[in-house]
């Protein structure tokens, strides 16, 4: 087998592979941004709107039926905004990296052949692209850490709210 079609071929396919990842960081970056704004939406509006249906439904509520609908429609809903940001905060630095390597390979080469011009574009792609993935994965870190403790104060809330609920329950039974 001839080693030099097969690492030829090699480089030609991890070529190939920088328009994508660059085309990913942008994607990933547009979707952080979102996040970003829907994090303040979610404070300022959504998290109080689960809050005060968690208060009525204990006003309500003659059975609770209703508490395990609200409590898993949250948990629902935060497990899905976490997974998100989650995935966010890995998969950015990862396709940062991905596209500091990629055209690294070939200023390299430029610089044995004295071609500083392609090298200093191979390097110019390499450091943008990790700014931007390791920016990507500080904006979606910082939001879900600051997420997981909105929805632990809301979960607490709610059942603060239910474990009240439920002793008035008890106090006008007996």
């Amino acid at each position: 087998m001839d080693h030099g079609l097969l690492l030829g071929g090699l480089h030609e396919l991890v070529g190939w592979l920088l328009i994508p990842v660059i085309l990913s960081l942008g994607f990933a970056l547009i979707v952080a941004l979102l996040e970003l704004g829907q994090a303040f939406s979610e404070r300022f509006f959504l998290l109080k709107t689960f809050s005060m249906a968690a208060s009525e439904d204990a006003i309500e509520r003659d059975h609770k039926d209703s508490q395990s609908s609200l409590h898993s429609d949250f948990q629902r809903y935060a497990n899905l905004r976490l997974e998100r940001v989650d995935l966010l905060a890995r998969i950015g630095p990862v396709l940062g990296l991905m596209g500091t390597l990629i055209p690294l390979g070939p200023g390299l080469t430029a610089l044995s052949s004295g071609n500083i011009d392609i090298l200093a574009t191979a390097l110019t792609v390499a450091f943008d692209t990790t700014v931007l993935g390791l920016l990507i994965g500080l904006v979606a870190y910082i939001i879900g850490r600051i997420r997981r403790r909105w929805y632990e104060q809301v979960w607490n809330n709610m059942n603060d709210i239910n474990a009240i609920d439920a002793n008035n329950t008890a106090e006008d039974v007996s």
